[in-house]
């Protein structure tokens, strides 16, 4: 069963293909994600890393949470389950 992992704290310099290669010293990389800004195009600085294996996971949390990444200290940890969106949008005019 694979495990998916946040990643914060993201240098703006890396690639999806960088965060591969950093987590995949620690067992099989499924996928590395990085999020971006929808009007900008641009990595709004955190992403997902799903590892095949959970112990391979616990791993790189342990090895990697706080470390020195081109510059800047990662936040690694196990990601939590998206939450459902709430419906709505508002605009103001409401439902009476």
């Amino acid at each position: 069963m694979s495990t998916n992992l946040y990643v914060g704290n993201i240098p703006f310099q890396c690639s999806e293909e960088d965060l591969n290669e950093l987590f995949s010293a620690y067992g099989e990389v499924v996928s590395a994600k990085m999020i971006m800004d929808r009007e900008t195009g641009r990595p709004r600085g955190f992403g997902f890393v799903e590892m095949a294996q959970a112990e391979d996971a616990q791993k790189a949390v342990e090895g990697l949470d706080q470390k020195d990444f081109m510059g800047r200290a990662l936040k690694v940890n196990l990601a939590r389950p998206r939450e459902p969106r709430r419906g709505g949008g508002g605009g103001g005019y409401g439902n009476y």
